[in-house]
């Protein structure tokens, strides 16, 4: 751009054109300055000079703020003249993929459990009053129940009221005892129940996760979880004289009040029945192979193991368990009791009501 006058005020404007293609128009405007005409050629020629330096001049300050506009202008986006902000996706966590759903393995097993799980209580039909209480689960869908003999058993003429999870209750009668096996069942004149599903004891390993539920001091619906310690203590290492079982045990907390209520595997499987606790962290199950042999042998109407087997197999009726230098620590650490180094035998842990021992 070449100018043929003198300008003064000369001012420049950027216009944007293309935006994506950073095209901008440069548009000029100043005053033309004028002088007289002189008769001399000297003269002419110093105005001539003077014009063209100042051409010159204007020239390359507008080259200069051009270039200065282009550069300013590649800074822009290309889309708009100011820069743009887009706004950073939010990130949640949905539930699916949340550390509470893909590690919470043990609220899938009390889900899938808890309409199993039944609420039992005894109570005394002289006096209206409970006398014990414990916990049992459905093993047919026409109102069988499986607990255990000393939650249920008692010479005293009791009534048996069994609860469901969905706050129903109803009275029970009891249909088969095992007593030396601790086994019992319980029929409610309830139909289309949901029976738990029967696992195999057998396929258990040792340090295998666990859940005992239960009703612990008449709390319904009452969760603990642990590991399987070994699924091979035997009954004479507990002081149990004639049943020959192997025990399940565990440190899963089993309490008063849990007796009769399913051990179960991660699968949602009864693998065994809650029965005893020794103290904190060593508590034990019967397996439910064993139960699953004596629920098979009662519902084909075999009485070798039932009410006529109860009668012709002795029994004390306590919960026992051999004194071990073992259990003499343990027991001592907790303050329970103190054992000297001289007594051997057996620990009583309880008596089960109705029971010879009772007496």
């Amino acid at each position: 751009m070449l100018l043929s006058k003198p300008v003064r005020n000369l001012g420049i404007r950027c216009i944007p054109l293309l935006r994506r293609q950073n095209v901008i128009r440069l548009s000029a405007s100043g005053d033309l300055q004028t002088s007289p005409c002189s008769s001399s050629s000297s003269d002419a020629r110093e105005r001539q000079k003077a014009s063209f330096g100042r051409r010159l001049a204007g020239t390359a300050g507008m080259f200069a703020a051009g270039v200065g506009l282009g550069m300013a202008w590649t800074q822009f986006s290309d889309n708009d003249i100011l820069p743009r902000v887009e706004a950073a996706a939010p990130t949640t966590e949905t539930h699916s993929t949340s550390r509470r759903k893909t590690n919470n393995f043990i609220s899938d097993v009390v889900k899938s459990c808890s309409p199993g799980v039944v609420y039992i209580e005894i109570r005394d039909g002289r006096y209206n009053r409970m006398t014990s209480n414990g916990s049992g689960f459905i093993v047919s869908s026409d109102g069988l129940i499986m607990t255990n003999a000393h939650v249920v058993s008692s010479r005293i003429k009791n009534t048996v009221i069994i609860k469901l999870q969905d706050g129903t209750s109803v009275v029970g009668q009891i249909e088969c005892l095992d007593m030396p096996a601790d086994l019992a069942l319980v029929r409610i004149p309830v139909k289309n129940l949901t029976p738990m599903k029967l696992g195999v004891s057998n396929d258990l390993e040792a340090g295998e996760w666990v859940v005992a539920i239960g009703s612990p001091l008449a709390l319904s619906n009452t969760v603990t979880a642990g590991v399987v310690s070994t699924i091979g203590r035997t009954s004479l290492e507990l002081g149990l004289q004639g049943n020959g079982m192997e025990y399940i045990q565990t440190d899963a907390s089993i309490t008063f009040g849990n007796s009769g209520g399913p051990l179960v595997n991660l699968d949602g499987e009864v693998i065994g029945i809650n029965t005893m606790k020794i103290t904190s962290g060593i508590s034990f199950a019967i397996p439910i192979d064993y139960a699953k042999e004596f629920l098979q042998n009662h519902l084909k109407g075999l009485k070798d193991k039932g009410t006529n087997e109860m009668k012709k197999r002795r029994h004390i009726g306590i919960t026992m368990v051999t004194i071990t230098p073992e259990l003499r620590y343990e027991m001592t650490q907790r303050n329970m009791i103190s054992i000297s180094d001289d007594v051997t035998g057996v620990f009583v842990v309880k008596v089960v009501i109705g029971s010879p021992a009772h007496k």
